[in-house]
């Protein structure tokens, strides 16, 4: 993920050479997304701005593996007469990599969309049965990388915006219920991939305001407010059999619930021809090759971690091209928001960060401030031998230098997936060892690319209806797997609850600004037995010190969605009607 000065170069010659012509094209595209307005030029663009990405075990059919990919940020129920949709002129793809033996992209999801006025003569969206803009679409997979494509639906339905009851339910509108619309867009393919393609409510909880006001979250002296509440986007779901997703010659039954062969990298993109051009008789013509516009893997990476003067860049590459292009790598190893996490840097500067602190001094030796050097001073020695830092197995991605503290904890975590190879291993069973084997609760990793979503499909999905299900995701099950009997009693392999949560996979209910935040302040190296700094092991009857306790404990003060999941396929809330009334936000 290097920006080479050759390639600024070339860049900026051909700025000069083509002027004009060249912005217009780059404004009009919009040459990047991932999050939710996170970037400057792809908030101009917002039918192939990608918001959000989730990949999880279905909870009521475990066979399969649901991926959702969510794009148009943002959108107000109420907002006619132009309602959104999905754009037609873009592709939108989910991307699967199942496979380190072989580069790119394994499997391949397209979707395309055309749009249909049935009544161009009126200015109501609904009205008289017919309806304008009138959405279907084509679904299409690729085995091969993207070497062909299969048509697998066409004509797919796309339920219209939920507008209003007249315009939904009654006699001079569509004379139905929106819930039966939505769920007659639920679509079978011909190769057994259950579909959906519509408008939903926002699933992605989080303060924007406070975040965005210098880490204002939780607000102090204010009332914290999820800035996405009553606010909708498109999503494209997609419910996909593991054996689909399976590489090449996996076993049809993984060999225990932490199989390697069963993990997958997902991320999700949109797509416009290269050239947009304005005719005299305002006509529209698209030409050129297909760029993309838009991407997204893990959640948040573009928003908070790259700096906003990459962000474009960013945008523009796929997570393949970060294998060799590595000048972003940084803000993974040192990470800006560490330094308001750290009480000799900015750390007093953001008094709702207090309870965050990484650690300084773990064990009496490792600084993991922004500038330290981490386990690096460990690099070829006895104790990392046979290890993942030990060159020879991964070192030479966990361990590339000094001054990079966070390439052994959250440039994994958020970057290659973790493997369970020592010293990623719960504390528990290590007698106090961080190097030592311990109990195993995550092996998400895949090194092909850079920024996806791992998921492991062996893992079990938790039930959401058990009591120790959580919105902490992998956080809460290594908590589990060291504070709680039976599970801290020994250090074998069994399923912990939450171990199909963030940051393996994303369930829907997955608080990741939380869990991001607790893991950039440390809380993955704490999981591994390098402790916080009020740890001493002279003294300490337990590991769970105060400033873990008030890792665990924090709380942005918004940690759930605005309007309760489905319990099935697609397992989206419907969306805001344009005449509800929206929550208050005195």
């Amino acid at each position: 993920m290097k920006l080479k000065l050759q390639t600024v170069a070339s860049f900026e010659n051909v700025m000069l050479r083509y002027g004009l012509l060249i912005w217009i094209v780059i404004y009009s595209v919009g040459l990047n997304a991932s999050s939710h307005r996170e970037a400057p030029l792809i908030a101009g663009d917002p039918l192939a701005d990608n918001t959000d990405l989730y990949a999880f075990r279905s909870p009521d059919d475990p066979n399969t593996i649901t991926i959702i990919a969510n794009y148009i940020p943002a959108e107000l129920p109420f907002g006619g007469p132009n309602y959104y949709t999905f754009g037609e002129h873009v592709r939108y793809e989910i991307h699967i990599d199942n496979n380190v033996a072989t580069p790119g992209d394994d499997i391949i999801y397209r979707l395309t969309f055309t749009h249909v006025n049935e009544d161009p003569t009126t200015f109501f969206n609904i009205r008289l049965g017919a309806q304008n803009v009138k959405a279907t679409y084509t679904l299409e997979r690729s085995m091969n990388g993207g070497m062909s494509f299969q048509t697998i639906i066409e004509n797919g339905p796309v339920p219209p915006n939920n507008i209003g009851p007249r315009s939904i339910s009654s006699e001079v509108g569509l004379n139905t219920t929106y819930q039966d619309l939505f769920e007659s867009a639920i679509t079978m393919s011909s190769t057994g991939e259950r579909v959906f393609a519509g408008p939903v409510d926002d699933p992605f909880f989080v303060d924007l305001g406070g975040i965005f006001d210098l880490g204002n979250t939780p607000r102090q002296g204010a009332l914290n407010r999820d800035g996405l509440a009553t606010y909708n986007v498109h999503s494209i779901a997609l419910q996909i059999p593991i054996s689909t997703l399976l590489k090449s010659g996996a076993a049809g039954t993984p060999a225990n619930i932490l199989d390697a062969d069963y993990v997958i990298g997902v991320w999700a993109s949109a797509s416009r021809p290269a050239l947009k051009t304005l005719t005299s008789g305002n006509e529209i013509v698209y030409s050129g090759d297909w760029i993309q516009v838009s991407r997204i893997g893990m959640p948040l990476t573009n928003e908070a971690v790259i700096p906003i003067g990459q962000k474009d860049f960013w945008n523009r590459i796929s997570p393949y091209d970060e294998i060799t292009e590595t000048t972003l790598d940084a803000y993974f190893f040192n990470p800006e928001l560490a330094l308001y996490m750290d009480d000799d840097l900015f750390g007093g500067a953001v008094p709702s960060f207090s309870a965050l602190r990484v650690q300084t001094n773990s064990l009496g030796a490792f600084d993991f401030s922004n500038g330290a050097d981490g386990l690096f001073a460990l690099k070829g020695s006895d104790a990392v031998a046979g290890t993942a830092l030990d060159d020879a197995v991964f070192g030479t991605l966990l361990l590339p230098g000094a001054g990079m503290p966070r390439s052994v904890d959250l440039w994994p975590t958020l970057h290659t997936g973790v493997p369970n190879v020592i010293p990623y291993q719960l504390a528990t069973g290590k007698e106090g060892n961080p190097l030592a084997a311990g109990k195993p609760f995550v092996n998400n990793f895949i090194p092909n690319g850079g920024d996806m979503l791992r998921l492991n499909m062996a893992v079990p999905a938790t039930p959401r209806d058990d009591i120790n299900f959580s919105s902490l995701g992998l956080i809460q099950a290594a908590a589990i797997g060291l504070t709680v009997a039976p599970f801290n009693t020994n250090s074998d392999l069994e399923f912990i609850p939450n171990m199909d949560g963030f940051p393996n996979g994303r369930r829907l209910e997955d608080d990741v600004t939380r869990i991001e935040l607790q893991a950039v302040s440390g809380v993955v190296l704490a999981a591994i037995g390098l402790w916080y700094d009020d740890y001493d092991p002279a003294t300490s009857t337990s590991p769970v010190t105060d400033d873990l306790l008030g890792v665990l404990t924090y709380s942005t003060g918004v940690e759930s969605n605005d309007k309760a999941f489905s319990s099935s396929f697609p397992y989206l809330a419907m969306p805001w009607s344009g005449t509800e009334v929206r929550q208050s936000m005195d």
